[in-house]
Parts: structure tokens; C-alpha cells; sequence
């Protein structure tokens, strides 16, 4: 032992003049599709006007799509000359680099355009419209590769649109038809042929994207609809195992996997469910309860605690204990409702309804705020019923905002 310590001492004494870490992020919610952010150094407290705004881009046009990140690009959807559209901006500058036409603009009266967030992998990025259309582009120049709708496999389009982020996984890429010939689809990346759906699962499209798993050592896509929840074979897309839930009117949240448990969630007062699921893919109910019941602003575990918007009993910014479901604290009165993202032991809060964007740490202590500020300009483009509803991200030591054509960058680090 007296030869160990010596040597954690010279780690603890070289680690300050280590550099702090910076990460892409490649998709939604980041490369684990968890919302939690690896990089370090960032600022633990923002100054009382907010951090440095860095640069604005101003014409991203209608939608919800938030960015993914990678070697130093900015890809989101957009609208623009009556379609949509996948746009790579510099990630650095703001400055346009490409816009790829995606076909007809998804029309709502919560405000039109695309939802989805695009998926880099390697020299290709993968995007799906709100309409439907999912094209395979080449991140060099944004010519596309080529493309599927949801309706030639077997999709019909949800009342708010296709919303899902496509998985890009190994050799293909996963997506969420919905509709007789199955639930989830996988098309191999490089062609788009298919290579399956799930047939045993067919029910119809939702609002949640998937996340890959392994649960009892065996890989696995989880998904969820408004009528159940499930566990997907990468292979060859047979159902391993399918829960039932019951969603109302629209389910939206992507599910929390930790280990062998599956959190899943639902705003209109539906609530939460955490479900382990134990050898023989045989799923067991651990709690279902309405204390986390989030509507589409995500939920994020952080060690063993889950932090959100909660819909249900007094609206309020949540904490919660993953393995029990019970509340830890709420705090209904310092921000409204609204999405969240995480890095490096804080969580950025964003109140859909003014663009009020908060800093907290990440403590099941309670909400201790350490800084504030409002996004400046905002957009004159927005649905009378739409909101700031773009999660925010955190990459690179950048924090990335948008309000539908504005997309704002800020200096965090």
C-alpha cells in the first residue's frame, strides 16, 4: 500500500493542469442518448447578465429539431421555401454551410415544421421529416444518399407528426414507423433497404424516440408507444419482452434504462412507471405512481435520482428517487415548465413559456440556483400555441438554445 498512495498523490497534483474535456453530441440526448454530457470545466456559476452569447443564427425557420454536433458542425432541421429542410451550420461561427430539401413542411397549429433531431455516423447524417421522409445525407456537402417514408413501411403519420430522432446503430438505422407490418423498422444505413420490423409489435407511431440497451447482458432497443412499452432484438426485431401502459393523448418522453430497469414517463397526469425486467425477459413492476408525470421536456437520472417537469398535483421542477419513486423535493415557484439538459454537475432548465434559461446544480439537496438569463432576441415566427420547446445542449463547451429560426450560441466553459 505505501507504494499507492505516492501515486494517486502525483494523479490528484497533475490532475488540475489536465485540459478540461469536450464532447460532441452526435444525436438526441447526447452520445449515450441519456442527456448527460462527459465534458468538464464548465462554469459552475454564470454571471448576473448570463454567460457570453457567442453568435445568433437567424434562419432556421419553423420547427422544434434540436442540434446534433460533430467535428466542429451544427446539424438541426428547419423549414424553408415551403419545405424542409437539414441544415449544417459552423458550429464555432454560425455561419450556413448547407441546406438539404426534405420534401413538404409538416403543418400544426402548435406551430409547423420538423421535430426530429438528426443522427451523425461517420461521414453520413440521418434525419427524419416531420411528414415522414427519412434521407440518409453526406455531411460533407448535404447531398442525400437516399431516402424511405414512414408510409412505405407501413406508418401512418401522428397527429402532432413524426417527432422520433432515428438510432443509428452498428449497420443500421432504426426508426418508428408504427402500423400493421411493425412498430420499429431497421433499414441497413448504407442503402436504406429493410432488414426488419418488429411483427409481433405493431402498434401505432407515438412521440418518444428509442434508446439502445443491454439488459441482462442481451442488447436491445427499448421503445415506447401510447399503449405499451417494449424491448426490440437488434437482429432481427423480435419482441423480447412488452409492458402495457397506458398513455393519453400523446406519450412523448424517451425512456430512462439503467442496468436491468426501464423508466418510462407521460404527461396529461399519466405518470411514471419503473419496471425491472428479470432473467427470461420476464418484466416486473418495482412502482407506477403520478409523481413524475412529464409532459415533453425529458427526464434526466444523475446517480440515483431523476430531475425533470412534473405535470402532475402542484406543477413543479422535480426531483425523484429512481429505485423507490418517492418525491425528494419540488420547486413549483422559481421557474416555469419547461425541458432540461446536464453537464458537468449542473442542470440547465429552460422555461418554455418566456425562454427563461436556468443553472442548477444536480443535488437531490434541493434547487440551488446559480445563475439566470433570458434569450435575446426571440422569434416573431412562433405559433400563437407554440412554446420554446427545443431541449438545450451542451457541447464542446458551447450551451446551444433554439426558438424555431433562431438558434443562439453561448460560451459556458
Amino acid at each position: 500500500m505505501k507504494h499507492v498512495f505516492p501515486a494517486l498523490l502525483g494523479l490528484a497534483l497533475l490532475a488540475p493542469l489536465l485540459p478540461a474535456h469536450g464532447e460532441d453530441w452526435p444525436q438526441w440526448r447526447g452520445p449515450q442518448r441519456n442527456d448527460i454530457s462527459a465534458e468538464t470545466g464548465l462554469l459552475k456559476e454564470w454571471p448576473p447578465e448570463g454567460p457570453k452569447q457567442l453568435w445568433v443564427f437567424k434562419n432556421a425557420g419553423n420547427g422544434y429539431s434540436g442540434p446534433a454536433i460533430v467535428g466542429g458542425k451544427l446539424f438541426t432541421l428547419g423549414t424553408r421555401d415551403g419545405g424542409e429542410v437539414l441544415l449544417a451550420l459552423d458550429a464555432t461561427t454560425g455561419q450556413e454551410l448547407w441546406a438539404t430539401p426534405l420534401g413538404k413542411v409538416l403543418e400544426n397549429k402548435w406551430g409547423g415544421g420538423p421535430r426530429g433531431t438528426p443522427s451523425v455516423d461517420g461521414d453520413r447524417v440521418y434525419a427524419l421529416s416531420g411528414p415522414g421522409t427519412l434521407a440518409c445525407v453526406q455531411v460533407a456537402d448535404g447531398k442525400i444518399v437516399w431516402s424511405r417514408t414512414m408510409e412505405e413501411l407501413g406508418g401512418k403519420e401522428p397527429s402532432w407528426g413524426y417527432t422520433e430522432s432515428v438510432l443509428v446503430d452498428g449497420e443500421q438505422v432504426v426508426c418508428t414507423p408504427g402500423g400493421s407490418q411493425g412498430t420499429v423498422a431497421a433499414l441497413d444505413k448504407k442503402t436504406g433497404k429493410t432488414l426488419w420490423q418488429s411483427k409481433e409489435w405493431t402498434s401505432p407511431a407515438q412521440y418518444s424516440s428509442m434508446v439502445p440497451a443491454k439488459i441482462n447482458g442481451e442488447a436491445q432497443y427499448v421503445q415506447l408507444v401510447m399503449d405499451s412499452f417494449a424491448g426490440i432484438s437488434p437482429k432481427d426485431g423480435k419482441v423480447l419482452w412488452n409492458v402495457p401502459f397506458p398513455g393519453r393523448t400523446a406519450v412523448i418522453p424517451t425512456p430512462v434504462v439503467k442496468d436491468n430497469f426501464v423508466f418510462i414517463t407521460a404527461g396529461y397526469k399519466v405518470g411514471s412507471k419503473l419496471t425491472e425486467i428479470k432473467a427470461g425477459n420476464q418484466p416486473t413492476e418495482i412502482y407506477r405512481n403520478n409523481t413524475m408525470s412529464n409532459h415533453h421536456g425529458g427526464v434526466i437520472l444523475v446517480g440515483d435520482h431523476l430531475y425533470g417537469h412534473s405535470d402532475s398535483k402542484e406543477i413543479g421542477w422535480l426531483c425523484m428517487e429512481f429505485a423507490t419513486g418517492k418525491e425528494i423535493w419540488k420547486e413549483a415557484g422559481k421557474l416555469g415548465k419547461g425541458a432540461i439538459g446536464y453537464a458537468d454537475g449542473m442542470l440547465y432548465c429552460v422555461d418554455e413559456n418566456n425562454g427563461t434559461v436556468v443553472l442548477i446544480e444536480a443535488s437531490p439537496k434541493g434547487w440551488s440556483e446559480k445563475g439566470r438569463f433570458k434569450l435575446d432576441p426571440q422569434t416573431a415566427i412562433r405559433s400563437r400555441d407554440g412554446r420554446v420547446w427545443t431541449h438545450p445542449v451542451i457541447a464542446n463547451g458551447k450551451l446551444y438554445l433554439r426558438d424555431q429560426d433562431l438558434i443562439h450560441c453561448y460560451a459556458v466553459k
